[in-house]
């Protein structure tokens, strides 16, 4: 039997350094505009996009501040991947609909709905109010996934984050290399014990 729908695959390339693949200008997939990680089943096709803006119009912020309201918001339920967000707030910032501040010290880039992105979000009024209305309380269909905590997968995926930016960096020194297993060993060691 032959799937109907389709799912568009988007190559994006970015070059934010707050991004999970650091700021090397990699290029990366999302398919459609919700993601592959349950982004598309909370939000319904397109609208993370919508949140995000919303949120932004509240707030100006950095990715990661965003996933951790939304996760918030959701009461825990749900926490949206790096991988669906960064990608999203790249095209809103292509199509003009946010501006990016100069990146702070840690090269983090804080993002601010523009006056195109705010006539855009009162234009669809109705979809946006009715993506904000589904974070009150959390989604159905928003528990974790395999009985993955969203909490601990966004933890995770800090991690992961944490070591890719640094070892994009200069090559580590022995010594570096030394204190960089050790924090992984101890990090190892502390979960066990839980």
């Amino acid at each position: 039997m032959r799937h109907s729908g389709h799912h568009q695959l988007h190559i994006r390339r970015t070059d934010d350094a707050d991004s999970p693949h650091g700021g090397h200008g990699v290029a990366r997939r999302s398919e459609g505009m919700g993601g592959t990680r349950g982004g598309g089943r909370i939000f319904g096709h397109g609208g993370l996009r919508f949140v995000l803006l919303q949120l932004l119009k509240d707030k100006p912020g950095h990715g990661y501040e965003l996933i951790k309201l939304i996760e918030d918001r959701l009461g825990g339920s749900y926490s949206p991947s790096p991988g669906i967000v960064y990608p999203t707030l790249t095209l809103l910032e292509e199509l003009g609909y946010l501006s990016v501040e100069v990146p702070d010290a840690g090269g983090r880039k804080r993002y601010r709905i523009t006056d195109t992105g705010e006539a855009f979000l009162q234009e669809n009024r109705e979809t946006a109010d009715a993506m904000m209305a589904r974070m009150q309380g959390g989604v159905d269909g928003a528990g974790p996934r395999g009985g993955r905590p969203p909490q601990v997968m966004r933890a995770v995926e800090n991690l992961k984050l944490a070591m890719r930016m640094r070892l994009s960096r200069e090559v580590l020194t022995p010594e570096q290399a030394n204190a960089f297993a050790a924090v992984l060993d101890h990090a190892a060691q502390q979960l066990e014990k839980i």
